[in-house]
């Protein structure tokens, strides 16, 4: 790797939520619905009164080293060892690893000058409390709440966290961007999932939600679509006459990782603002798939240039110019850039470490080796200026 002369930004770097975070703000009227429990000497979260392992460890004092995961994902595992297995010892959780101003040190350390920062626990809430969307909505304002008192939305113009937004309730979440852009947020987080409802879920791209994303409009703070528990677990429990219980991401069986539990929500989702006409009614909005990879991206793009064809009155113009205007996206380290910027060009490609979490990169630089086939001018854009301009607000 040639000697960097720009910042790099990173756009996924996370968190991991200590119990305050969720309940020094939490009403007391929901504290029933987030318990931290004892169970076998072991501390676990019980999510609506039901005991939840979709985080083995949802207090974090150990977790699994940063990057340990690499080689599975890579593919390099002719052992045919088990993620158990590969991963190694857990490691004492570290300041950095929930602190704002720790964790811009270890950025410095690895030369990385900007970042998003997002939360880790928080995907566990949604799916188990979809019929409960005032509980949602009450432990999201809660870690936003705590977030803003520990770190603040744009710490020291480096550190970047992204506060979720739940849109069952419109006016909810209406009023709780409106407190996030009073707290100087850059940037918020949806899940990508219908949205729930007591008919089932429908689409945010729905005129319903139109209130809500007219302020984002407005605003000109973009959206994040990071990879969470987004209910997709259905599908194998179609195939598999109800599945092993509760979804958690990291027991791997061959068949659940072929139905592709992470490309098909972010597909969906991503198709739902494109045939819904968000982008259409509201032409500011901008929106990152973040530790989706990408690999969903290329049979999506077919599917939406064939429909057009088949149907163009549908859309208000071809889907596919649409969506390289309007969608960004961070592809893994083991996906093939050069593809990426050939399907959706190289504006909209955006790097992100998932530090610290075990199926990122240790080190986050290492990804230059993953894009050295790029031309410098590309390198510096996914590296440095696509994240950048987000976070300006450029268009």
């Amino acid at each position: 790797m040639t000697a960097v002369t720009y910042p790099i930004y990173d756009a996924d770097r996370h968190f991991y939520e200590p119990p305050e975070a969720f309940l020094r703000h939490l009403p007391k009227k929901y504290q029933k619905e987030f318990q931290y429990v004892e169970v076998n000497g072991r501390t676990k979260l019980a999510v609506g009164g039901i005991l939840s392992d979709y985080i083995p460890n949802p207090t974090f004092e150990v977790v699994a080293a940063p990057g340990s995961h690499e080689k599975w994902y890579r593919g390099q595992n002719p052992e045919g060892l088990s993620l158990r297995e590969i991963t190694g010892k857990p490691i004492a959780s570290q300041a950095a690893f929930n602190n704002g101003a720790a964790h811009i040190k270890v950025m410095d350390e690895q030369k990385i000058h900007a970042g998003l920062f997002l939360p880790t626990l928080a995907s566990v809430i949604e799916e188990r409390l979809a019929q409960k969307p005032d509980a949602i909505q009450a432990l999201f304002h809660s870690i936003n709440m705590w977030t803003a008192e520990e770190t603040g939305f744009a710490k020291d113009q480096r550190l970047y966290p992204v506060p979720m937004i739940h849109l069952a309730d419109v006016d909810a979440a209406c009023k709780e961007l409106d407190f996030l852009l009073e707290q100087g947020a850059r940037v918020i987080g949806i899940r990508p999932a219908p949205v729930p409802g007591l008919k089932g879920g429908r689409s945010m791209g729905f005129p319903e939600f139109d209130p809500f994303w007219a302020r984002v409009n407005e605003a000109k703070i973009f959206v994040v679509l990071h990879v969470s528990d987004s209910g997709y677990d259905k599908i194998n429990q179609w195939w598999t006459a109800g599945g092993k219980g509760e979804f958690r991401p990291f027991e791997k069986d061959p068949f659940g990782e072929i139905l592709d539990w992470m490309g098909r929500p972010i597909a969906d989702t991503l198709a739902a603002f494109v045939c819904h006409g968000v982008f259409d009614r509201f032409p500011n909005i901008r929106v990152a798939s973040l530790e989706n990879g990408a690999s969903w991206l290329e049979p999506l793009m077919q599917r939406m240039e064939s429909t057009y064809h088949k149907m163009p009155h549908a859309f208000k113009r071809n889907p596919i110019e649409t969506f390289r205007q309007h969608v960004y996206v961070a592809p893994f380290y083991e996906d093939k850039v050069d593809k990426v910027i050939d399907l959706i060009g190289v504006e909209r490609v955006l790097f992100g470490s998932d530090w610290p979490h075990p199926e990122g990169l240790a080190h986050p630089l290492d990804f230059f080796k993953d894009i050295s086939n790029l031309n410098a001018a590309q390198t510096q854009r996914v590296m440095s200026t696509n994240l950048k301009e987000l976070l300006a607000g450029v268009r």
